[in-house]
């Protein structure tokens, strides 16, 4: 088994390109990290937080996010058992509304 890190510089490169990882921390910065690991991470990333927050502090840190994506919502009502309509994401309407579907 694997040893799980606890270094920014070990998520996927595609996660933070457009920040200096050097500037994050786990503290400072967990709403941010959380919430691109559910959009865009792989797996290791998703370990990775997993091993440092533990699903019931991702759980809590997502709830009160605006921008996340209901698909990311729904995965941490699932594994936290916390109603998804407790999400803010799924409560609260984007102030600029979606591009019609043709």
């Amino acid at each position: 088994m694997t040893a799980i890190s606890n270094k920014i510089e070990d998520f996927s490169p595609h996660l933070f390109w457009d920040v200096d990882k050097k500037s994050l921390t786990f503290f400072k910065n967990k709403r941010f990290i959380i919430q691109r690991v559910l959009e865009y991470g792989l797996m290791n990333d998703w370990k990775i937080i997993y091993h440092h927050y533990g699903i019931k502090e991702i759980a809590e840190t997502t709830l009160h996010s605006k921008e996340l994506d209901k698909k990311s919502a729904s995965f941490i009502s699932m594994l936290s058992g916390i109603p998804k309509e407790q999400f803010l994401c799924y409560t609260t309407k984007p102030s600029t509304p979606k591009h019609w579907n043709f």
